[in-house]
């Protein structure tokens, strides 16, 4: 993952008084007299797209069809991009799963994850220096982004070996660190995400003993919206997939316009188009609608947000009012789990399921 991406340590520095998005005005009106919505998002392999969809009209081109306005707006720091869309500052952010639960739904926010992007499927990992197996990682310190997807991919690999978080020691590290602390001699194994993850494994005598692709489909990368936002103008949803999956079809071909489309996400994200397409091959796109329809429908996905509902809870990240991890209700199609009766994160194929049957 590039940069600040996937969950920086959680500073859940949200406004204290969660308004409601009718109440903050959210959809505001242009001279044009169109409601004008806002997305944020920040740089990662697979929110790239949304860079190249507003520079190309893509999105511009679906937000005239439905007749409304929307403007993507990139943000440096990601946690910060998740708290501002928690505040009411926009109407969608991209975020992990993780993050989702976390930050808005913990924070009372009621979201939706309109697209299931993809999953890490290789873009995180466990890198221990010397000719180290997983085991060996006992009595260890680990260096990486605390509270983040990076430290419930550690928790994950533990369990795979019969070894617990009291096994080892965690040394809460930023990102922007990682690399650097790596090649000091008091540092001998990293959780982190790519490109970080590929940057740490070049170098000699490191082993990466663990990734994601061990435990696909549990770190998501989604695009979130506001739920009342998304009740009151569904347009948005349909203007939103619709431009992902135009976004899409034109990246994941091997025409011109495909490398081009591949070659300006590459440079924006400070890469080249070698580098861009050795982070897509490690992470499991969900290019055609239909294959994200599917992964959404599937009781896995319940199964897999109990885990992280589990971990988020372990670690204090569902709030002090939480007694347990089922007290928020994450609502999938294939059911709920935790309290339904106070759901604050969904899981919709609604719009993907259009979007697969042309319908948009």
């Amino acid at each position: 993952m590039l940069k600040l991406i996937k969950s920086p340590l959680r500073t859940l520095a949200v406004a204290a008084t969660i308004v409601s998005a009718s109440a903050l005005s959210i959809v505001s009106a242009q001279a044009d007299d169109k409601p004008t919505y806002k997305l944020a998002w920040t740089i990662y392999v697979g929110w790239m797209p949304w860079d190249y969809g507003a520079a190309s009209g893509i999105v511009d081109k679906w937000a005239d069809k439905y007749d409304i306005n929307i403007e993507v707006v990139q943000v440096n720091d990601y946690i910060e991009s998740i708290n501002q869309y928690t505040a009411g500052g926009f109407d969608a952010t991209v975020m992990t799963n993780m993050d989702a639960l976390t930050i808005p739904a913990a924070s009372g926010v009621d979201s939706t994850a309109l697209i299931v992007g993809d999953f890490s499927n290789g873009n995180d990992g466990v890198v221990l220096k010397g000719d180290k197996t997983l085991a060996d990682i006992k009595g260890e310190k680990v260096n990486l982004v605390e509270l983040s997807v990076s430290h419930y991919l550690l928790a994950r690999a533990l369990e795979s070996v019969d070894l617990k978080e009291r096994d080892i020691k965690v040394e809460n590290t930023s990102d922007a660190d990682l690399v650097a602390a790596f090649t000091t001699s008091d540092v001998t194994a990293v959780t982190t995400w790519n490109p970080l993850l590929s940057e740490i494994i070049s170098m000699p005598d490191t082993n990466m003993v663990f990734d994601s692709s061990k435990i696909p489909g549990e770190i998501i990368d989604l695009l979130v919206v506001n739920t009342d936002t998304l009740k009151q103008d569904p347009k948005l949803g349909k203007a939103l997939t619709g431009a992902w999956y135009e976004i899409m079809a034109t990246m994941s071909g091997d025409d011109e316009a495909a490398t081009k489309a591949r070659a300006f996400m590459a440079e924006a994200s400070g890469t080249d188009l070698a580098g861009y397409d050795a982070q897509l091959a490690s992470t499991k796109m969900f290019y055609q609608a239909e294959d994200a329809v599917d992964f959404t429908n599937s009781a896995t996905l319940k199964s897999t947000m109990a885990k992280v509902a589990e971990f988020s809870h372990h670690h204090g990240l569902l709030g002090e009012g939480a007694p347990d991890a089922s007290f928020i209700g994450i609502e999938t199609p294939s059911g709920v789990y935790g309290d339904s009766s106070n759901v604050k994160l969904r899981f919709t194929a609604e719009y993907m399921d259009m979007a697969a049957d042309g319908k948009l």
